[in-house]
């Protein structure tokens, strides 16, 4: 049980991280790109999460489900600390 407690709790800051770097991201385009441009490394960012959101929004209640099963899973309390 150690070891999953331990991959849980690698995985949770793996995902933490990968978070910190999208809103990395979104800031850099922000503040260096331009309208349909990308930037290196991070890609575009904003056009991305923006189709994401235009095609839940596009799908009606299943979209309100898909976002609202993705919000539980982020900011549910963690299990291992």
């Amino acid at each position: 049980m150690h070891f999953l407690e331990q991959v849980k709790r690698w995985l949770g800051e793996i995902t933490e991280i990968f978070l910190l770097l999208v809103a990395l991201g979104i800031v850099i385009q922000i503040l260096f790109g331009s309208p349909g441009t990308t930037i290196p490394f991070f890609g575009g960012v904003v056009a991305n999460l923006t189709q994401l959101i235009d095609g839940l929004g596009q799908n009606g209640l299943v979209g309100l489900i898909a976002l609202s099963i993705i919000l539980f899973l982020f900011y549910r309390k963690k299990a291992v600390v």
